[in-house]
């Protein structure tokens, strides 16, 4: 009778190879269903379309037939993908596709027993490597690019609140989404101090849209929070702080190029009055619970336009059961792939379906509906909502 042995613990199966491929998919995939990565690439893909179309249409197109319109347009887009690389990489891109397009050659020669060779070469495997290098390349530049937006967009998140405060009859959410990795929207709600340096009952809330997106955008985004912050410590008038804010603006507006819309209001929570200034934003929607619609419209020009304008103020009382809903432009002007917009009367319909939520709530059900009519359409601008639920 033979002798039985323990297992080994050094003679353990090895990992089937069905394992090690779905092992291998899921860390490609990162666990994404192949739907959900065809949507994926479905939207990254109309988004380059958008980003080298648009150099395309930037030139006047003469009368062609179509052949000739087809290959001029070719043309363009194929300037346009290579205007975006460095010269160097313009080179090794270029002679990347003319080694992949030029035929295999060859010739003939004589072997020391005279008998006749053909030696043929084949470059195109060189030209798949050239391709490659500037692939390999320009993945490091988005690698590094993309570690310094995301520092950046922790710095972002820093400068906006988490979780909105405790104010006395109302309930807020806010919620904002960039088109890129970092936004040129902001929104704030904050005590403001009175004027002994105490906490009074009022509460500025803040929507704000810099003209732009990504990194420009973000840091005139952050100058117009600590402008904000730093002025509304003073015991001024609403208006005078607006005001004060467009001054200031425009020292660093590149003459008006980079303006902001903004809605700044001022809320007394003992007397449920706002006070508010409309910067040239997207007119706040204010429900009541009877049903009728207002929008706060007084105000006046877009904050870092010109100096000298005058900024006047609007006022009106909020009562329970009434929905304030400020927003920039890009939670309306959302596109699907048919080039329809979102519009304000899909977010009335919207606010009306879950006016008995509570704000959080009824911030899902927007954004979801806003999702669910997109698409795989690219986002194209940052989304910002502030709800305000009087109770």
């Amino acid at each position: 009778m033979s002798p039985t042995y323990p297992p080994s613990a050094t003679s353990a199966p090895r990992p089937r190879f069905a394992d090690r491929v779905n092992r291998f998919w899921a860390r490609v995939s990162e666990g994404l269903e192949v739907s959900q990565l065809w949507a994926q690439f479905e939207k990254d893909a109309r988004s380059s379309y958008r980003l080298y179309s648009s150099d395309v249409a930037r030139t006047a197109e003469e009368p062609l037939d179509n052949t000739r319109k087809f290959l001029r347009t070719a043309e363009k887009f194929f300037w346009a993908i290579l205007e975006k690389l460095s010269p160097a990489r313009r080179v090794l891109m270029l002679v990347a596709l003319l080694l992949l397009f030029l035929p295999v050659g060859g010739f003939t020669y004589k072997d020391r027993a005279g008998d006749v060779k053909v030696a043929e070469f084949d470059l195109h495997v060189w030209g798949g490597l050239t391709l490659l290098l500037v692939l390999v390349l320009e993945v490091g530049d988005r690698v590094v690019m993309k570690r310094d937006l995301q520092i950046a967009k922790e710095i972002q998140n820093w400068l906006l609140p988490n979780q909105p405060p405790a104010i006395p009859g109302v309930e807020i959410a806010f919620l904002t989404r960039a088109a890129n990795t970092v936004a040129g929207d902001y929104y704030d709600v904050f005590a403001r101090p009175d004027s002994a340096g105490g906490v009074s009952p009022r509460y500025l809330m803040a929507v704000a849209d810099v003209a732009g997106k990504s990194i420009p955008a973000a840091m005139l985004m952050a100058t117009f929070q600590a402008s904000l912050r730093t002025l509304s410590g003073q015991p001024d008038s609403l208006p005078d702080l607006v005001h004060g804010m467009n001054q200031y603006a425009c020292t660093n507006s590149q003459g008006g190029l980079r303006f902001t819309t903004a809605f700044i209001g001022e809320y007394a929570a003992d007397t449920r009055t706002l006070t508010y200034v409309n910067a040239g934003h997207n007119l706040p929607m204010l429900c009541r619970k009877s049903g009728a619609l207002e929008r706060l419209e007084a105000g006046g020009l877009p904050i870092g336009i010109m100096a000298d304008a005058a900024y006047q103020s609007g006022t009106t009382t909020l009562m329970p059961g009434d929905w304030l809903v400020i927003f920039t432009d890009g939670v309306i002007e959302a596109e699907n792939d048919r080039a329809e917009e979102f519009g304000e009367t899909r977010l009335l319909q919207t606010l009306a379906t879950g006016s008995q939520e509570s704000p959080a709530q009824l911030m899902q059900r927007i954004m979801a509906g806003i999702d669910f009519f997109v698409g795989n359409t690219p986002q194209h601008d940052d989304m910002t909502c502030l709800l305000v639920k009087v109770v």
